[in-house]
Protein backbone atom coordinates (compact mmCIF):
# COMPACT_ATOMS: atom_id res chain seq x y z
CA UNK A 1 0.00 0.00 0.00
CA UNK A 2 1.09 3.55 -0.77
CA UNK A 3 -0.25 6.43 1.33
CA UNK A 4 0.00 9.72 -0.55
CA UNK A 5 0.27 10.56 -4.25
CA UNK A 6 2.83 13.32 -4.28
CA UNK A 7 6.26 12.95 -5.91
CA UNK A 8 7.45 10.21 -3.54
CA UNK A 9 4.18 8.26 -3.57
CA UNK A 10 3.91 8.24 -7.35
CA UNK A 11 7.54 7.18 -7.69
CA UNK A 12 6.88 4.25 -5.33
CA UNK A 13 3.73 3.28 -7.24
CA UNK A 14 5.67 3.32 -10.51
CA UNK A 15 8.28 0.94 -9.12
CA UNK A 16 5.62 -1.34 -7.60
CA UNK A 17 4.06 -1.67 -11.04
CA UNK A 18 7.46 -2.36 -12.60
CA UNK A 19 7.96 -5.07 -9.98
CA UNK A 20 4.88 -6.85 -11.35
CA UNK A 21 2.20 -5.79 -8.87
CA UNK A 22 -1.28 -5.00 -10.20
CA UNK A 23 -3.15 -1.86 -9.16
CA UNK A 24 -6.39 -2.39 -7.24
CA UNK A 25 -9.20 -1.49 -9.64
CA UNK A 26 -7.37 -2.64 -12.73
CA UNK A 27 -9.06 -5.35 -14.79
CA UNK A 28 -8.41 -8.74 -13.22
CA UNK A 29 -6.83 -7.35 -10.06
CA UNK A 30 -8.91 -9.71 -7.87
CA UNK A 31 -7.06 -12.69 -9.36
CA UNK A 32 -3.59 -11.16 -9.30
CA UNK A 33 -0.89 -12.77 -7.17
CA UNK A 34 0.22 -9.41 -5.78
CA UNK A 35 -1.55 -6.05 -5.78
CA UNK A 36 -0.98 -2.49 -4.63
CA UNK A 37 -3.19 0.50 -3.98
CA UNK A 38 -2.44 4.21 -3.70
CA UNK A 39 -4.63 6.23 -1.33
CA UNK A 40 -4.54 10.03 -1.50
CA UNK A 41 -6.54 12.62 0.44
CA UNK A 42 -6.41 15.28 -2.28
CA UNK A 43 -9.45 15.95 -4.44
CA UNK A 44 -7.23 15.86 -7.55
CA UNK A 45 -3.73 14.87 -8.60
CA UNK A 46 -0.84 17.13 -7.63
CA UNK A 47 0.07 16.46 -4.01
CA UNK A 48 0.94 19.63 -2.09
CA UNK A 49 1.71 21.49 -5.33
CA UNK A 50 -1.99 22.05 -5.98
CA UNK A 51 -2.15 24.20 -2.82
CA UNK A 52 0.76 26.55 -3.63
CA UNK A 53 0.03 30.25 -3.98
CA UNK A 54 -0.96 31.28 -7.53
CA UNK A 55 1.98 33.65 -7.90
CA UNK A 56 4.53 30.84 -7.61
CA UNK A 57 5.48 30.14 -11.23
CA UNK A 58 7.41 27.22 -12.64
CA UNK A 59 10.36 29.57 -13.10
CA UNK A 60 10.32 30.40 -9.36
CA UNK A 61 9.59 26.91 -8.03
CA UNK A 62 12.85 25.32 -6.94
CA UNK A 63 13.46 21.60 -7.28
CA UNK A 64 10.61 20.41 -9.51
CA UNK A 65 12.01 17.20 -10.98
CA UNK A 66 10.44 14.78 -13.42
CA UNK A 67 9.04 11.50 -12.21
CA UNK A 68 10.64 8.22 -13.32
CA UNK A 69 9.66 7.16 -16.81
CA UNK A 70 8.10 10.43 -18.03
CA UNK A 71 9.78 13.76 -18.86
CA UNK A 72 8.46 16.98 -17.36
CA UNK A 73 7.96 19.46 -20.20
CA UNK A 74 7.42 23.07 -19.13
CA UNK A 75 6.16 25.01 -22.12
CA UNK A 76 5.63 28.30 -20.28
CA UNK A 77 7.90 29.11 -17.31
CA UNK A 78 5.42 31.79 -16.18
CA UNK A 79 2.66 29.20 -15.65
CA UNK A 80 1.68 28.81 -11.98
CA UNK A 81 3.23 25.72 -10.42
CA UNK A 82 -0.15 25.01 -8.79
CA UNK A 83 -1.50 24.27 -12.29
CA UNK A 84 1.49 22.86 -14.15
CA UNK A 85 2.67 20.26 -11.64
CA UNK A 86 -0.79 18.78 -10.90
CA UNK A 87 -1.39 18.51 -14.65
CA UNK A 88 1.87 16.60 -15.02
CA UNK A 89 1.04 14.34 -12.06
CA UNK A 90 -2.40 13.59 -13.52
CA UNK A 91 -0.84 12.66 -16.86
CA UNK A 92 1.60 10.41 -15.04
CA UNK A 93 -1.13 8.58 -13.12
CA UNK A 94 -3.01 7.93 -16.36
CA UNK A 95 0.05 6.90 -18.38
CA UNK A 96 1.06 4.20 -15.88
CA UNK A 97 -2.51 3.28 -14.80
CA UNK A 98 -1.77 3.81 -11.13
CA UNK A 99 -5.49 3.93 -10.21
CA UNK A 100 -5.04 6.37 -7.33
CA UNK A 101 -8.07 6.31 -5.02
CA UNK A 102 -9.10 9.76 -3.80
CA UNK A 103 -10.09 11.63 -1.81
CA UNK A 104 -9.34 9.04 0.86
CA UNK A 105 -7.69 9.76 4.21
CA UNK A 106 -5.77 7.10 6.13
CA UNK A 107 -6.69 7.44 9.79
CA UNK A 108 -4.90 4.58 11.50
CA UNK A 109 -2.31 1.88 10.84
CA UNK A 110 -1.83 -0.96 13.30
CA UNK A 111 -0.48 -4.50 13.26
CA UNK A 112 -2.83 -7.43 12.85
CA UNK A 113 -3.29 -9.40 16.08
CA UNK A 114 -1.10 -12.20 14.73
CA UNK A 115 1.50 -9.66 13.54
CA UNK A 116 1.66 -10.92 9.95
CA UNK A 117 0.16 -7.89 8.21
CA UNK A 118 -0.74 -4.28 8.79
CA UNK A 119 -4.34 -3.11 9.15
CA UNK A 120 -4.90 0.24 7.45
CA UNK A 121 -8.14 2.06 8.27
CA UNK A 122 -9.17 4.65 5.66
CA UNK A 123 -12.14 6.98 5.32
CA UNK A 124 -13.63 8.79 2.35
CA UNK A 125 -13.09 12.55 2.67
CA UNK A 126 -16.32 13.33 0.85
CA UNK A 127 -18.37 10.57 2.52
CA UNK A 128 -16.92 10.28 6.05
CA UNK A 129 -19.34 7.52 7.04
CA UNK A 130 -17.63 5.23 4.50
CA UNK A 131 -14.63 3.42 6.00
CA UNK A 132 -12.46 0.65 4.58
CA UNK A 133 -9.95 -1.52 6.42
CA UNK A 134 -7.12 -2.81 4.22
CA UNK A 135 -4.73 -5.68 4.95
CA UNK A 136 -1.24 -4.81 3.73
CA UNK A 137 1.96 -6.78 3.64
CA UNK A 138 3.94 -3.56 3.41
CA UNK A 139 3.35 0.15 3.62
CA UNK A 140 5.05 2.94 1.70
CA UNK A 141 4.15 6.06 3.62
CA UNK A 142 4.36 9.20 1.48
CA UNK A 143 1.92 11.39 3.40
CA UNK A 144 4.27 14.38 3.28
CA UNK A 145 4.04 17.45 5.50
CA UNK A 146 1.37 19.73 4.01
CA UNK A 147 -1.27 18.80 6.57
CA UNK A 148 0.96 19.83 9.50
CA UNK A 149 2.10 23.47 9.29
CA UNK A 150 4.39 24.32 12.19
CA UNK A 151 3.46 27.25 14.44
CA UNK A 152 6.24 27.94 16.97
CA UNK A 153 5.34 29.30 20.40
CA UNK A 154 6.50 32.85 21.09
CA UNK A 155 5.80 35.18 24.05
CA UNK A 156 2.76 37.34 23.42
CA UNK A 157 1.53 35.52 20.33
CA UNK A 158 -1.96 35.10 21.76
CA UNK A 159 -2.26 38.83 22.52
CA UNK A 160 -1.56 40.05 18.97
CA UNK A 161 -4.58 41.96 17.66
CA UNK A 162 -3.63 41.77 13.99
CA UNK A 163 -3.70 38.92 11.50
CA UNK A 164 -1.57 35.79 11.84
CA UNK A 165 -1.16 33.57 8.81
CA UNK A 166 0.96 30.56 7.97
CA UNK A 167 2.50 30.21 4.51
CA UNK A 168 0.29 27.10 4.22
CA UNK A 169 -2.71 29.42 3.83
CA UNK A 170 -1.14 32.26 1.83
CA UNK A 171 -2.87 32.96 -1.49
CA UNK A 172 -2.39 36.47 -2.91
CA UNK A 173 -0.14 39.36 -1.76
CA UNK A 174 -3.06 41.76 -2.20
CA UNK A 175 -4.80 39.96 0.68
CA UNK A 176 -2.14 41.38 3.02
CA UNK A 177 -1.75 44.82 1.45
CA UNK A 178 -3.60 46.59 4.28
CA UNK A 179 -0.57 47.14 6.51
CA UNK A 180 2.98 46.21 7.46
CA UNK A 181 3.86 42.49 7.30
CA UNK A 182 6.47 40.75 9.44
CA UNK A 183 7.66 37.65 7.57
CA UNK A 184 9.07 34.99 9.92
CA UNK A 185 11.35 32.22 8.67
CA UNK A 186 14.66 31.60 6.94
CA UNK A 187 13.67 29.24 4.13
CA UNK A 188 12.80 29.59 0.48
CA UNK A 189 9.10 30.33 1.07
CA UNK A 190 9.96 33.22 3.40
CA UNK A 191 12.30 34.74 0.81
CA UNK A 192 9.83 34.34 -2.04
CA UNK A 193 6.88 35.72 -0.10
CA UNK A 194 8.87 38.67 1.24
CA UNK A 195 9.75 39.65 -2.32
CA UNK A 196 6.15 39.16 -3.44
CA UNK A 197 4.69 41.22 -0.57
CA UNK A 198 7.21 44.03 -1.04
CA UNK A 199 5.40 44.87 -4.28
CA UNK A 200 2.20 45.81 -2.41
CA UNK A 201 3.18 46.75 1.15
CA UNK A 202 6.07 47.28 3.57
CA UNK A 203 7.77 44.28 5.16
CA UNK A 204 10.21 43.20 7.86
CA UNK A 205 11.97 39.87 7.45
CA UNK A 206 13.10 38.04 10.60
CA UNK A 207 15.04 34.77 10.87
CA UNK A 208 16.20 32.49 13.68
CA UNK A 209 19.64 32.14 12.06
CA UNK A 210 21.39 34.59 9.72
CA UNK A 211 20.40 33.92 6.09
CA UNK A 212 22.83 31.42 4.56
CA UNK A 213 23.21 32.79 1.03
CA UNK A 214 25.00 30.44 -1.35
CA UNK A 215 26.93 32.07 -4.17
CA UNK A 216 28.43 28.92 -5.69
CA UNK A 217 26.83 26.47 -8.10
CA UNK A 218 24.48 23.92 -6.61
CA UNK A 219 26.16 20.77 -7.93
CA UNK A 220 25.02 17.15 -7.54
CA UNK A 221 27.83 16.73 -5.01
CA UNK A 222 26.40 19.54 -2.88
CA UNK A 223 22.99 17.92 -3.05
CA UNK A 224 24.34 14.52 -2.02
CA UNK A 225 26.20 16.10 0.90
CA UNK A 226 23.03 17.82 2.09
CA UNK A 227 20.99 14.62 1.83
CA UNK A 228 23.69 12.72 3.74
CA UNK A 229 23.67 15.23 6.59
CA UNK A 230 19.89 15.02 6.95
CA UNK A 231 20.18 11.22 6.75
CA UNK A 232 22.56 11.20 9.72
CA UNK A 233 19.79 12.63 11.88
CA UNK A 234 17.16 10.12 10.79
CA UNK A 235 19.54 7.20 11.36
CA UNK A 236 20.00 8.51 14.91
CA UNK A 237 16.24 8.76 15.48
CA UNK A 238 16.24 12.56 15.56
CA UNK A 239 13.61 14.73 13.85
CA UNK A 240 14.84 15.50 10.31
CA UNK A 241 16.00 18.95 9.26
CA UNK A 242 14.88 20.53 6.03
CA UNK A 243 17.21 20.21 3.04
CA UNK A 244 17.42 24.00 2.65
CA UNK A 245 18.69 24.35 6.24
CA UNK A 246 21.74 22.40 5.06
CA UNK A 247 22.16 23.72 1.51
CA UNK A 248 21.51 27.40 2.17
CA UNK A 249 19.73 29.83 -0.14
CA UNK A 250 20.86 30.22 -3.78
CA UNK A 251 21.73 33.77 -4.79
CA UNK A 252 19.44 34.03 -7.80
CA UNK A 253 19.21 37.30 -9.75
CA UNK A 254 15.84 38.05 -8.10
CA UNK A 255 17.30 37.48 -4.64
CA UNK A 256 20.30 39.71 -5.42
CA UNK A 257 17.92 42.47 -6.48
CA UNK A 258 15.95 42.04 -3.26
CA UNK A 259 19.09 42.28 -1.15
CA UNK A 260 20.28 45.39 -2.99
CA UNK A 261 16.86 47.00 -2.48
CA UNK A 262 16.98 46.32 1.26
CA UNK A 263 13.97 43.99 1.15
CA UNK A 264 15.94 40.80 1.82
CA UNK A 265 17.92 42.17 4.73
CA UNK A 266 16.96 40.05 7.70
CA UNK A 267 16.65 41.01 11.34
CA UNK A 268 17.10 38.44 14.11
CA UNK A 269 14.08 36.82 15.68
CA UNK A 270 12.16 39.26 17.86
CA UNK A 271 12.00 38.72 21.62
CA UNK A 272 8.27 39.10 22.01
CA UNK A 273 5.02 39.83 20.24
CA UNK A 274 2.97 42.79 21.41
CA UNK A 275 -0.70 43.51 20.72
CA UNK A 276 0.27 45.77 17.80
CA UNK A 277 3.57 44.29 16.56
CA UNK A 278 6.91 42.82 17.64
CA UNK A 279 9.79 43.94 19.89
CA UNK A 280 13.55 43.37 20.27
CA UNK A 281 15.54 43.84 23.47
CA UNK A 282 18.83 44.70 21.68
CA UNK A 283 17.85 46.15 18.30
CA UNK A 284 21.18 47.94 17.70
CA UNK A 285 23.43 44.89 18.12
CA UNK A 286 21.77 42.13 16.09
CA UNK A 287 24.86 40.01 15.48
CA UNK A 288 26.74 39.13 12.31
CA UNK A 289 24.58 38.42 9.28
CA UNK A 290 21.61 40.49 10.47
CA UNK A 291 20.76 44.18 10.21
CA UNK A 292 19.73 46.53 13.05
CA UNK A 293 16.39 48.26 13.27
CA UNK A 294 13.93 49.89 15.66
CA UNK A 295 13.10 48.26 18.97
CA UNK A 296 9.41 48.07 18.09
CA UNK A 297 7.78 47.40 14.72
CA UNK A 298 4.05 47.82 14.29
CA UNK A 299 2.44 45.17 12.11
CA UNK A 300 -0.93 44.34 10.64
CA UNK A 301 0.13 40.79 9.75
CA UNK A 302 2.55 38.17 11.08
CA UNK A 303 3.27 35.70 8.28
CA UNK A 304 4.76 32.49 9.71
CA UNK A 305 6.94 30.79 7.07
CA UNK A 306 8.13 28.32 9.67
CA UNK A 307 7.84 25.11 7.75
CA UNK A 308 5.99 21.87 8.31
CA UNK A 309 6.31 18.66 10.26
CA UNK A 310 5.94 15.13 8.91
CA UNK A 311 2.30 14.02 8.82
CA UNK A 312 2.64 10.71 10.64
CA UNK A 313 -0.14 10.71 13.25
CA UNK A 314 -1.85 7.76 11.57
CA UNK A 315 1.25 5.64 12.29
CA UNK A 316 1.15 6.30 16.06
CA UNK A 317 -0.37 2.86 16.93
CA UNK A 318 2.81 1.23 15.54
CA UNK A 319 4.97 2.91 18.21
CA UNK A 320 7.75 3.92 15.82
CA UNK A 321 8.99 7.06 17.61
CA UNK A 322 12.46 6.92 19.17
CA UNK A 323 13.45 8.69 22.43
CA UNK A 324 15.05 11.45 20.33
CA UNK A 325 11.63 12.40 18.93
CA UNK A 326 12.18 11.06 15.44
CA UNK A 327 12.03 7.63 13.86
CA UNK A 328 15.17 5.52 13.52
CA UNK A 329 15.66 4.94 9.80
CA UNK A 330 17.90 2.85 7.58
CA UNK A 331 17.44 4.64 4.28
CA UNK A 332 13.67 4.54 3.71
CA UNK A 333 13.13 1.58 6.03
CA UNK A 334 11.86 1.97 9.59
CA UNK A 335 14.22 -0.02 11.78
CA UNK A 336 11.50 -0.85 14.33
CA UNK A 337 9.20 -2.28 11.64
CA UNK A 338 10.78 -3.04 8.23
CA UNK A 339 7.33 -3.43 6.69
CA UNK A 340 7.01 0.36 6.90
CA UNK A 341 8.90 2.53 4.43
CA UNK A 342 8.95 6.32 4.83
CA UNK A 343 9.47 8.25 1.61
CA UNK A 344 9.39 12.02 1.35
CA UNK A 345 10.70 12.01 4.91
CA UNK A 346 14.06 13.40 5.99
CA UNK A 347 16.68 13.00 3.24
CA UNK A 348 14.03 12.08 0.66
CA UNK A 349 11.95 15.22 1.26
CA UNK A 350 13.35 16.92 -1.85
CA UNK A 351 11.76 15.98 -5.16
CA UNK A 352 14.90 14.42 -6.59
CA UNK A 353 15.42 12.51 -3.34
CA UNK A 354 11.80 11.35 -3.43
CA UNK A 355 12.35 9.62 -6.76
CA UNK A 356 15.27 7.61 -5.42
CA UNK A 357 13.37 6.86 -2.22
CA UNK A 358 10.41 5.38 -4.11
CA UNK A 359 12.71 2.92 -5.85
CA UNK A 360 14.56 2.05 -2.64
CA UNK A 361 11.34 1.49 -0.68
CA UNK A 362 10.03 -1.01 -3.21
CA UNK A 363 13.32 -2.88 -3.28
CA UNK A 364 13.30 -3.10 0.50
CA UNK A 365 9.78 -4.53 0.51
CA UNK A 366 10.66 -7.01 -2.23
CA UNK A 367 13.42 -8.43 -0.01
CA UNK A 368 10.84 -8.99 2.74
CA UNK A 369 8.46 -10.78 0.39
CA UNK A 370 11.03 -13.18 -1.08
Amino acid sequence: MVVGAGQAGLSAAYHLRRAGLVAVGERGWERAAATFVVLDDGVQAGGAWQHRWPGLTMADAHGVHELPGMPLVVGDPTEPAAFAVPYYFAQYEDAFELRVQRPVRVERVEPEPDGTRLLVRSRSVERPDETVVWRAGGLVNASGTWQKPFWPAYPGRGAFRGRQLHSHDFRLPEDLADGHVVVIGGGTSAVQLTLLLARVTSTTWVTRRPPAWRDDTFTPEVGREAVARVGERTRAGLPPQSIVSVTGLPLTPAYRTGIAAGVLRARPMFDRITPDGVEWDAPDSPGEGWVPGPAHVEARTLLWCTGFRASLDHLAPLGLRAPGGGIVMDGTQVVADPRVQLVGYGPSASTVGANRAGREAVRNLQRLWI
